[in-house]
């Protein structure tokens, strides 16, 4: 059941990333950067509030210092692990 609700969490942060780049989701590669999807600094900001407002928690996230943050935005697939996380320490 757990492999199920992971699938939906990638699907989801995929589905917003996906969002923000206007393109689409199978577009959206696991290996991908956000600058590879031609999401800035903005776009960043936006898919923040929009995982947060998604899964509800928190991200720790500092659009000022994004490099400084506990949150891994390197890649699609770092993205999808500390959303599994957050929402794992939520519950």
């Amino acid at each position: 059941m757990a492999e199920v609700v992971k699938e939906s969490v990638k699907e989801r942060v995929v589905t917003i990333l996906a969002e923000q780049a206007v393109m689409d989701p199978s577009e959206v590669s696991m290996d991908a950067t956000l600058e590879d999807l031609g999401i800035d600094s903005l776009g960043l900001v936006e898919t923040v509030f929009a995982i947060e407002e998604s899964f509800d928690i928190q991200v720790p996230f500092n659009a000022n210092e994004p490099e400084n943050g506990d949150f891994d935005i390197s890649s699609v697939a770092t993205i999808v692990d500390a959303v599994e996380k957050l929402i794992a320490q939520k519950h």
